[in-house]
């Protein structure tokens, strides 16, 4: 079956992940009965996560004639002769009232009935709520006719409850199996040592038989040894910690080098400091005068960075070039990349998130250094959105989900990076309140696509 993308913004994206079946319509009848089919109405309901129902009832609404879904046989048809193209056109306008969040764009929104009645889509990425307009004729259907709800979060629950039990009973039964056959090991070395120390009488006697059955024993034993490398399971840790270790481990040499460079430097001048005092006798400055002075000078370096970076892109740096242009600068490699994310969204105030879009090219040539550049550029947006833009805070949300739909950051990072922070000093800042729902989004996705 022959599949596109959800919404005509996304048709020429190859790596969009939310599709749809190409529409597929008959016609039927002839005279005054002739009809539209639309083969293939169920399959696209279920891509779009609505009741066949509603894109049917839409096409009647807008098209001016009757319409009607079979729930039995699930045959949808409307009256008249209408071609593919014509309803392909109503179902986009469908999907952008209906399906996709008003906010960020995505799919995968669920349709609430308020209170007071009014329909509204939230959405399980940004946790946005849009408001449909309720001056459309297709409200007063979805009023009378409301979407089934979702299974609740207590049965998801007891789902992954049962889930991980199953595991540990897998895992108690493998224990088992392990010991059994360490005790058929011991067995079969005490009986090869018993072979060993009759090894000397044996060759006195000149017996060809008892020469061959100490071969046969140590075969038994590589046997033994093979069908347990057989029965290991190898299985990759995917713990926050063992996630961390890996992080740390694929630091690239040239991120090394960069951090070996500022400290060399930071030794050279406190040494050139020591030489030109005059000796014990000169004043030293009080310890909070010093952590002053360090943060002043910390503040004062990062400026330069940053008008150092802005230099360098006004020159027309292309995205295949950041490498070679971050690897010029001097500083440690998190001073660096905060200052490159800086000069690229210094002064921004509204639309940040479309802003990082547009720009994600940049970004992801600077996180594709190595495997820790993502972690790198996720403390830089963190450090921008605390100290530089507050409207960038408002929209994390959406900043991290414009760079995980582009490939440039990927989940296991994103989620480490989060609970550092709410483990860090700054573990009751609004920055991690407003990313919490798309951290949310990706666990439940995660979730189940593991029970699927």
């Amino acid at each position: 079956m022959a599949l596109q993308n959800i919404g005509a913004s996304n048709k020429d994206d190859a790596f969009y992940r939310y599709k749809m079946p190409k529409m597929i319509t008959k016609i039927e009848g002839r005279g005054n009965g002739i009809k539209t089919n639309i083969v293939n109405m169920v399959d696209i309901a279920k891509a779009l996560a609505r009741p066949a129902s509603y894109t049917t009832k839409y096409f009647g609404n807008e098209l001016g004639a009757q319409s009607k879904f079979d729930e039995k046989s699930g045959v949808s048809l409307v009256n008249g002769a209408h071609d593919t193209a014509k309803l392909a056109g109503l179902l986009e306008s469908f999907i952008k009232k209906y399906v996709q969040c008003y906010g960020c764009g995505n799919p995968e929104t669920e349709i609430l009935i308020t209170k007071n009645q009014m329909i509204q889509l939230k959405c399980a990425a940004c946790g946005f709520v849009s408001d449909v307009d309720m001056r459309d004729k297709l409200t007063t259907f979805i009023l009378k006719n409301p979407p089934e709800p979702k299974k609740g979060s207590k049965d998801k629950k007891a789902m992954r409850r049962a889930e991980k039990e199953r595991l540990k009973e897998g895992e108690a039964a493998d224990e088992e199996q392990k010991k059994l056959k360490k005790e058929v090991k011991k067995k079969g070395s005490s009986t090869k040592d018993g072979h060993a120390k009759a090894g000397p009488v044996k060759k006195r006697s000149g017996s060809d038989e008892d020469r061959s059955s100490p071969a046969i024993n140590q075969g038994d034993v590589k046997e033994d040894a093979d069908n347990d490398e057989d029965d290991v399971q190898w299985q990759t840790d995917t713990s926050l910690e063992a996630a961390r270790q890996r992080i740390q481990e694929q630091l690239s040499s040239v991120t090394a080098d960069m951090v070996m460079l500022s400290t060399d430097e930071l030794e050279k001048k406190t040494k050139e400091a020591n030489k030109a005092s005059d000796g014990p006798t000169k004043v030293s400055l009080s310890s909070e005068e010093n952590s002053n002075a360090g943060v002043g000078n910390g503040n004062m370096n990062h400026k330069k960075l940053v008008e150092e970076v802005k230099e360098k892109l006004k020159g027309g740096a292309v995205a295949n070039q950041i490498h070679s242009m971050l690897g010029s600068l001097n500083g440690s490699a998190q001073e660096i990349m905060s200052a490159f994310f800086e000069a690229l969204f210094d002064g921004l105030e509204k639309g940040f998130a479309k802003e990082v879009a547009k720009k994600k090219g940049y970004l992801a040539a600077a996180a594709a250094q190595d495997e820790g550049s993502q972690l790198l550029l996720l403390r830089a947006i963190e450090a921008f959105c605390l100290k530089a833009s507050p409207a960038a805070m408002k929209e994390v949300a959406l900043i991290l989900k414009a760079l995980y739909d582009g490939d440039v950051l990927e989940e296991e990072y994103i989620v480490a990076w989060y609970q550092d922070g709410l483990a860090g000093g700054n573990k009751d800042s609004q920055l991690w309140k407003n990313a919490n729902p798309f951290i949310e989004w990706l666990q439940s996705a995660e979730s189940e696509s593991e029970e699927e």
